[in-house]
């Protein structure tokens, strides 16, 4: 691979080279937050009105992994509201963060969509989806608890890890994350909640010690009546 050149100059040159005709165009993700890393790349978003729809698409230029999003002036507004109804909001939180790299007065409406819709948050959970949640957790405490394959319980404690910081997430009526970001949500939300959780996960991946990610689940789940089985059910039909 080239050498990496500034990644500014990188985002610029890719959008006068592949999209000089666009109506505006953000650069994106862990350079612009100052978080880049030797693998990290550069997420750059376009609003191309000759777009007839959304696609997504992967680049090396300039020395730099891309990722690019592309969208016409209408089209995002779909993904907004897809990442909305999985409380993931990645393209929000892409706009929002962006650098500007071209503007035809458009990106401010653009931004203050994706604010509104991160400042209003997720839907709340129902019961319904809580109670299912809850034996969800149940469920994977159960087979960590019963667990004598050690191969087994690092994927059953990573799935627990995931399904932890959903409930705590989703029940503030917090935005979640997938993979870094399921952590760095949760961190946001409550340094401590997730510095005891990785703690826990911790314990057991370099002690095979479950006490402490149980107890941890179990603490989660206290307040809306702690884990679940016995009663749960769905799609039980009532007719006779």
């Amino acid at each position: 691979m080239p050498s990496k050149i500034d990644p500014l100059e990188a985002a610029h040159h890719f959008i006068s080279t592949h999209f000089p005709y666009c109506q505006a165009a953000l650069l994106a993700g862990s350079v612009v937050r100052g978080e880049a890393t030797e693998t990290s790349d550069l997420d750059i978003i376009i609003f191309d009105d000759t777009l007839v729809s959304s696609y997504r698409e992967s680049f090396i230029e300039s020395g730099w992994p891309i990722e690019l999003f592309a969208h016409n002036l209408t089209s995002y507004r779909t993904f907004f509201e897809q990442d909305c109804q999985r409380a993931i909001p990645s393209l929000p939180r892409m706009v929002i963060e962006g650098i500007v790299l071209k503007d035809i007065d458009i990106v401010e409406d653009i931004k203050r969509e994706a604010r509104a819709l991160l400042d209003s948050g997720p839907e709340a959970w129902s019961d319904e989806t809580i109670e299912l949640k809850r034996y969800f957790l149940t469920d994977a405490l159960d087979d960590l608890i019963g667990c004598t394959r050690r191969s087994e319980g690092l994927f059953i404690a990573a799935k627990i890890g995931e399904l932890t910081a959903e409930f705590i997430l989703r029940t503030n009526k917090k935005w979640i994350g997938s993979s870094k970001w399921t952590y760095r949500s949760l961190e946001q939300f409550d340094a401590s909640a997730a510095r005891q959780l990785t703690g826990a996960l911790e314990a057991y991946y370099q002690t095979n010690e479950t006490d402490a990610l149980i107890r941890y689940v179990d603490e989660t789940l206290s307040p809306f009546n702690g884990r679940l089985f016995a009663g749960f059910s769905r799609g039980k039909s009532n007719e006779t």
